[in-house]
């Protein structure tokens, strides 16, 4: 076929595919050609920005967060439901935020050297103005302020100052710095201002100090000093509900209430601590209760910072006393980003209300409330809206049920550093939930950690008390019972292996129970879940050597789950009763064991070959030796397949728990993961070599080998169809395998590196975690709604990857974009050029129709079909119609022609109206073909000729005259002559000379022509026949057994 292509000619010949050479690469403007991003999910309050509330009414609050370069808005009386995200995105990620009346203004950029600064002010989500710039501003805007006719941004080293009716950039306030604080930021960020003192603004400096700015005159009114010089700068300022008041607190975690009018210290706090904690919130409730001893008085203030995740009440009756701590609030485990970054960064209490607003480093926003007859000085929480706190390492999304209830593709499992496992739904954010591990925070009641005082160093939190770290998860929903299911009532994570005697599982459902099972860093313990209901399950299944879990599978039945440790031990557990039911390799009896000693005394080997060659395994044998890093079960429940560090794979029976075969690849290669897609029966195994190898589990043969990763392969997985291996390597690429072809035919550089990827079962999505990020990105595969071109790639041609956001703003753009001009997309993304279509790929090559097969058949055999299709008996008269139907003379039929009035007309008139009836109706078949006999051009005729319908060509056929049968063979040897449609010429020629072969004997032209198609026919079918021939002994040649 190479050959043809390479010397066929002719005017036919195929345009072959040039590649396009401009001298310089492409890849740097080039895309993913196959993912295209969509979003980014699981982001709450991830950065250190605080968050702003507004009063909507007297019904509700709006909250909204800043989320990178988008801005999160949330609705309190329909429990922090998502309502806005902002578009467009900001061009660097937003520093502060402050809402006023209807709108939200956000400041972005400034944290990288030379970077542009600026204020865009959105409104339900849409960007309606833009602050004007000020000149050479550099420096991020810290804090926000507006109020009365003024917008106000506080920076490190100056003060911007904007109108708020026009946005036009009033002043720049310069303040002055102190000899003692040498150089670098003179402000602290704190800024405010109080009631009755009109455009005036409180500002917070690095010295302790507190400088008071008149707006309007730009000047610098008074400072009010710090009582010590070791005070440390104002890391909070927030004006009381008493007039004139100001609570500044300092970086040595003291607190003044401070009197503005007489510059005098009303009350000081918190200032005999010995390891305070930096206070950088502070907030008062409003509503006129929670302080004395029966909680019927006002003067409850609220205090945190992010030294701690703890929120402190005061009472500021009576000199000032704490009342109660609200701890773990917002502490992420010290795993998460470490001790220096968790914490709450704003505390407020909404006016008028009992109802208290929390933001923390835990990428978390929380509502707290205050019951009215609690004894407890502390709110419980009322609404939570949450993400993961660290990093994300495990991606899974939930498979289909047996019975299709809960569809593939739609739900998204995640664990991270954080110790938590997440749920979430790709339809609906505000479904997203964590799995309940328990009442955390009645454990540690019960144990004594909440009672420890603020003076000790700091104890354990409430994330300790959590499960470990999620390095593995398996999931079957075909077992699970949904939100009905019975969880048994009793604690959750009972190790059942340590208990003997029967185990009690009369509280479980008949017919359903756990179904997510997970393994955890440091632990012999794999736990298992309730998908349905969101919680913890009831077993903790134990290693059987006691080493940590590092491998767990759920069988395809949802009833058994599979536990492999670090020291090479695999067992298997019943969901359902949480009993042990067998090890792999199954350990042997007493009986067993003394027969296997006494044949290895007698110098007999257990383990033999048998007559297929393959090996035979004794029991007992086959224990792998180092840890096992993949546990998959078939179908069937047939065989268990397990790979491990030793660089062994090993296949099982599932029920005796003998070993059948093993595959060997050490010392080549030690196996790391591994992922199988069960249709297929594919497995796909990832090598220390930085390789990913496939091997089939039927043949148990290796079938692929994939190469092209620089750095360690973090994840991978088969795609929803099983054509496609996608792996994240530490050299943050993102790579994708054609496994018919074994080819790369897609790569995408990340920003950061990927640490986890899963693709839907559905094959929409693509998600991927990342290590600097703790959301998710959700990718679009494009191959569902656009052709996408897979060729093989070099490495010079990894493409930087567009990464989804937050409001989906780029991705919305690329998905567009692949409706519109797909060829110039291929051309721009592959590099090459369109290949032209033909019918024929060379003129020395005898091809066939591409007219479908059966329309070609019907037509040699349509007497048949209409001999069949014929009515059996004639057709009977309709029955009368219903009274309710009106007749009318209209629907009468025509009455017949009278004999007499047909009598006169003539023979020439019914002679000339025939023939001006057969010259007007004359059909573009008979046209197409005298045109062609004169031009000797028979294209368009047979172009035409092989869109009829069957029944349609074999009128035409029938219909030809004497002095059209010779074009239409000579038409039929030209298309044979040009070796296209061979077959469909045969058919031609079979109808044509069972309709017309009586006309061939008195026609010398026909017989001519006839003489000619026989000659070209006979040359061109000895010539298939001889290639025919010659496959089919080379086939036979390969199959035979001597070859």
């Amino acid at each position: 076929m190479s050959r043809g292509l390479e010397n066929g000619h002719g005017q036919n010949n195929a345009a072959k595919r040039r590649k396009i050479s401009n001298g310089s690469t492409h890849s740097a403007s080039r895309t993913s050609s196959i993912f295209a991003p969509f979003r980014t999910i699981g982001l709450v309050s991830p950065t250190a920005v605080p968050f702003t509330s507004l009063p909507l009414g007297k019904t509700t609050f709006q909250v909204t967060t800043s989320v990178g370069r988008c801005l999160h808005t949330y609705d309190l009386l329909k429990g922090l439901n998502l309502i806005f995200l902002t578009r467009p995105q900001t061009p660097a990620d937003i520093t502060a935020t402050v809402a006023w009346k209807d709108r939200v203004f956000a400041a972005w950029g400034g944290e990288a050297a030379s970077s542009d600064v600026g204020v865009w002010v959105f409104k339900r989500g849409k960007k309606v103005a833009e602050l004007e710039r000020p000149l050479r501003l550099s420096e991020s805007i810290n804090r926000l302020l507006v109020f009365g006719s003024w917008i106000v941004g506080s920076c490190s080293t100056r003060i911007e100052v904007w109108k708020s009716a026009t946005y036009e950039h009033y002043t720049t306030l310069t303040p002055t710095m102190s000899k003692k604080a040498g150089q670098g930021a003179i402000l602290s960020g704190g800024i405010c201002n109080m009631p009755t003192y009109l455009n005036k603004a409180f500002v917070g400096k690095q010295d302790g100090s507190l400088d008071i700015w008149n707006l309007s005159t730009g000047k610098l009114i008074y400072t009010i000093l710090p009582r010590s010089t070791s005070s440390g700068a104002v890391t909070a300022i927030e004006p009381t509900p008493a007039l004139s008041l100001l609570a500044i607190a300092r970086a040595d975690g003291s607190i003044i209430l401070h009197d503005i009018l007489i510059d005098k210290a009303v009350l000081s706090l918190n200032t005999k601590v010995s390891h305070p904690s930096t206070i950088t919130s502070i907030s008062f409730r409003t509503d006129g209760l929670g302080a004395g001893d029966d909680g019927s008085k006002a003067g409850i203030m609220a205090t945190a910072g992010t030294g701690d995740g703890n929120v402190t009440f005061w009472d500021l009756n009576d000199g000032g006393r704490i009342t109660g701590i609200l701890r773990g609030a917002h502490n992420p485990p010290p795993s998460a980003h470490g001790r220096d970054s968790v914490g709450i960064n704003k505390v407020e209490f909404l006016p008028g209300q009992d109802v208290m607003l929390t933001s923390g480093l835990d990428n978390a926003l929380k509502s707290w409330m205050f019951d009215a007859n609690s004894i407890s000085p502390t709110p419980r929480i009322l609404h939570s809206r949450c993400g993961h706190a660290a990093p994300v390492t495990r991606l899974g999304f939930v498979p289909s049920n047996s019975d299709g209830a809960d569809t593939g593709g739609k739900w998204l499992m995640s664990a991270g550093r954080d110790q938590s496992l997440w749920g979430w739904s790709l339809r609906r954010d505000g479904q997203s939930t964590e799995l309940s591990q328990g009442n955390v925070r009645k454990k540690a009641r019960r144990l004594g950690f909440l009672g420890k005082s603020l003076e000790n160093e700091r104890s354990t939190t409430l994330e300790d008390l959590k499960a470990p770290e999620i390095t593995n998860m398996a999931c079957s929903l075909n077992r699970d019972g949904g939100m009905g299911a019975s969880s048994g009532g009793g604690a959750v994570w009972t190790n059942t292996t340590s208990k003997k005697g029967f185990t009690d599982a009369s509280e479980s459902n008949t017919t359903s129970w756990e179904s997510v099972v997970t393994g955890h860093r440091g632990d012999k313990y794999a736990r298992t879940w309730f998908w349905g209901k969101k919680k913890a399950g009831r077993w903790a299944f134990e290693t059987g050597d006691g080493t940590e879990v590092t491998s767990v599978a759920v069988t395809a039945c949802g009833t058994f789950a599979l536990v492999g440790s670090a020291g090479g031990s695999v067992s298997s557990f019943n969901l359902q009763s949480g009993i042990q039911r067998q090890k792999f390799p199954s350990p042997l009896t007493p009986g067993q064991a003394r027969k296997l000693k006494m044949s290895h005394a007698a110098g007999n080997d257990a383990s033999a070959t048998g007559l297929d060659g393959t090996r035979k395994f004794a029991l007992g044998e086959g224990r792998h030796k180092r840890a096992v890093t993949g546990l998959m079960v078939d179908g069937l429940n047939r065989t268990l397949i397990s790979c491990s560090l030793d660089g062994k794979i090993k296949f099982w029976d599932f029920q005796t728990g003998l070993l059948q075969d093993e595959i060997d690849w050490s010392p080549m290669a030690s196996i790391i993961a591994s992922q199988y897609y069960r249709p297929s029966d594919l497995v796909a195994l990832s090598c220390d070599d930085l390789s990913i190898r496939v091997v089939d589990t039927e043949t148990k043969k290796l079938v692929r080998e994939l190469w092209g990763c620089l750095g360690q392969i973090s994840d991978f997985c088969f795609s929803n169809d099983g054509r496609w291996v996608v792996a994240a390597s530490m050299d943050s690429v993102i790579r994708v395998w054609d496994l018919p072809t074994g080819h790369l035919v897609n790569a995408v550089r990340t920003e950061s590196s990927c640490t986890a990827l899963a693709f839907s079962d559905t094959g929409e999505f693509l998600a991927t975690a990342h290590a600097d990020n703790v959301g998710i990105n959700i990718w679009n595969n494009r191959t569902l709604f656009t052709h996408v071109p897979t060729r093989l790639l070099k490495e010079d041609e990894v493409s930087p990857a567009v990464a989804p956001t937050p409001s989906g703003e780029h991705g919305q753009g690329i998905i567009d974009a692949a409706f519109g001009d797909e060829v110039d997309e291929e051309e721009h993304d592959t590099g090459y050029e369109e290949l032209a279509s033909t019918e024929q790929l060379s003129r020395d090559m005898l091809t066939l129709s591409i007219v479908p097969k059966s329309r070609w058949q019907t037509l040699l055999h349509l007497d048949t079909i209409r001999q069949r299709n014929k009515p059996k008996e004639p057709p009977k008269a309709p029955e009368k119609a219903p009274f309710f139907l009106p007749s009318f003379a209209s629907a009468k039929p025509p009455e017949p022609i009278k004999s007499e009035e047909q009598d006169q007309i003539t023979f020439a008139e019914r002679s000339r109206i025939t023939k001006m009836d057969r010259t007007s109706t004359a059909s573009f078949f008979t046209t197409a073909l005298n045109t062609a006999s004169e031009s000797d051009d028979y294209i368009p005729f047979i172009t035409h000729f092989k869109i009829l319908s069957p029944s349609t060509a074999d009128i035409e056929i029938r219909s030809l005259n004497p002095d059209e049968l010779v074009p239409f063979v000579s038409a039929l040897t030209y298309q044979l002559r040009s070796k296209r449609d061979y077959e469909l010429v045969q058919a031609w020629m079979a109808v044509f000379l069972r309709v017309h072969g009586d006309a061939v004997p008195g026609n010398a032209g026909l017989r001519q022509a006839l003489v000619e198609w026989r000659e070209w026919q006979g040359r061109e079918g000895k010539r298939l026949d001889d290639l025919v021939g010659f496959c089919g002994g080379v086939v036979g040649f390969m199959r035979s057994g001597r070859t």
